[in-house]
C-alpha cells in the first residue's frame, strides 16, 4: 500500500491563499496573526491531517525539546510525586520527558545514562541508584555542554547542581522529638550508606543523640532495603532484643509501616511499648493505625524547581552555575505514633 502524502504548510498556504509565513506564524500560535485567521489555519491543518515537523524544527534549532529523568525505582510514591512535577512543568515549556528506571543498578544506571545521550535530549535529571559509585558515564554530558541535575540521591560534583532537603535536620528533628517523648533506646532503620540521603539521615539521628547526651549504640542501627518487607524483618530482629528498643526511627514510611504492623502482631503496643517515626510522608503513613509521624518530604516541589531550574538554564532565563545546591524545605509531622501516653501532648 502507498504510504499518503505528507501535508505542508505550502498545501495549506495554498489551500487558503494566503503566505508560508503566515501559515507558519500561525501554527506557531504567533499573536501577529489576526485569531480568525489563526483559526482558519487551524481548522484546516486538522481537516488535512497536518502534523508539525518537530525534526525539522530540531534541526533548525539544534534542540530536541526532550529531557532524560532516571529513577532508581518507578513503584516509589515518592518518586512518582517527583515526575508528576517534572512533567507539569516540562509540559507548560513544550518538553517531553524520556523516563528510565536503574532498579538501584549501577550498570543500568550506565545504560541509560548511553540511552539519553544518543537520543540527544537536552538535559538530564538524575537521581542515582544505591549502587552508584563513579560518575564517569555522565562525563560524556559534560563534553558536550549537556546540563545535568541530581535530585534528591546526589553527589558532590563541580559540574552539577543537586536539588534535595536537608536530610541531616530531618533526622535530627525526628530523633529530637523522640528523645522529648522520653526515648532513650532508638533504633534506627536505614539503607546502605552510599547515598547522600541515608547517610545525612543516619549524620541527623547520631548528632541528636550526641547533643541529648545520649550514647550512639551500634546494634540500634539495621540496614536493609527499606520495604515494607523489609520492615517485618527488622521486627524480628527487635523482638529478639533484650531490652527492647523504645523507639524506632525509619529512614522511610513504607519500611516504619511494615515493622508497626508486625510488632503489632506480636502485641507491642504502639507508641506506649515502641513509639515510631517515618520519612516522606507516604500516604500509607495516614492508613496505619495509629499514623505514622513523619517527614514532609516535598516530592512534587522537588520535580518543579529541578525541572524548572532545568529548562529555565536551557532557554538562557537563569544558569544553574550559579549554585551547586537547591535546598527545598521540610517539616516535621507529628501524629499518634510518636507520643507517648504519658508525654501530655496533644495531637
Amino acid at each position: 500500500m502507498e504510504k499518503p502524502k505528507e501535508i505542508t504548510i505550502y498545501d495549506l498556504a495554498r489551500k487558503l491563499n494566503i503566505s508560508i509565513a503566515t501559515v507558519s506564524r500561525a501554527l506557531k500560535d504567533d499573536p501577529v496573526v489576526s485569531k480568525k485567521t489563526r483559526k482558519k489555519i487551524f481548522e484546516l491543518a486538522e481537516e488535512m491531517g497536518y502534523r508539525y515537523n518537530h525534526f525539522a524544527r530540531n534541526l533548525r534549532e539544534q534542540r530536541t525539546y526532550t529531557i532524560g529523568v532516571i529513577i532508581p525505582r518507578l513503584n516509589s510514591y515518592f518518586m512518582s510525586t517527583v515526575i508528576a512535577g517534572i512533567e507539569s512543568v516540562a509540559n507548560n515549556e513544550g518538553y517531553t520527558l524520556i523516563i528510565s528506571q536503574s532498579s538501584e543498578s549501577a550498570s543500568k544506571e550506565v545504560d541509560s545514562a548511553k540511552t539519553m545521550f544518543n537520543n540527544r535530549v537536552d538535559g538530564l535529571l538524575v537521581s542515582l541508584a544505591y549502587e552508584t559509585d563513579d560518575l564517569s558515564h555522565f562525563d560524556q554530558f559534560i563534553k558536550k555542554n549537556v546540563p545535568l541535575i541530581f535530585f534528591d540521591r546526589v553527589a558532590e560534583h563541580p559540574d552539577f547542581t543537586s536539588v534535595l532537603i536537608d536530610n541531616r535536620k530531618g533526622a535530627y528533628e525526628s530523633t529530637s522529638h523522640l528523645i522529648a517523648q522520653g526515648c532513650q533506646r532508638i533504633l534506627h532503620i536505614t539503607a546502605t550508606p552510599k547515598r547522600n540521603v541515608y547517610l545525612d539521615r543516619l549524620a541527623g539521628y547520631k548528632q541528636a543523640l550526641a547533643d541529648h547526651q545520649l550514647t550512639f549504640d551500634e546494634k540500634y542501627i539495621l540496614i536493609n532495603n527499606l520495604s515494607r518487607e523489609a520492615g517485618v524483618q527488622a521486627a524480628t530482629a527487635i523482638l529478639q532484643m533484650n531490652p527492647l528498643p523504645d523507639a524506632v526511627f525509619a529512614a522511610n514510611d513504607n519500611c516504619a509501616v511494615g515493622c508497626m504492623v508486625a510488632l503489632k502482631k506480636a502485641g507491642i503496643r504502639i507508641p506506649q511499648d515502641i513509639a515510631f517515626v517515618g520519612f516522606n510522608n507516604d500516604p500509607v503513613s495516614t492508613v496505619v493505625e495509629p499514623n505514622l509521624t513523619t517527614i514532609n518530604y516535598p516530592g512534587y516541589k522537588m520535580g518543579e524547581m529541578a525541572a524548572a531550574s532545568l529548562i529555565n538554564h536551557l532557554n538562557g532565563v537563569n544558569s544553574i552555575d550559579a549554585t551547586n545546591t537547591i535546598l527545598l524545605r521540610s517539616e516535621l509531622i507529628i501524629r499518634a505514633s510518636s507520643l507517648k501516653a504519658n508525654s501530655g501532648i496533644q495531637l
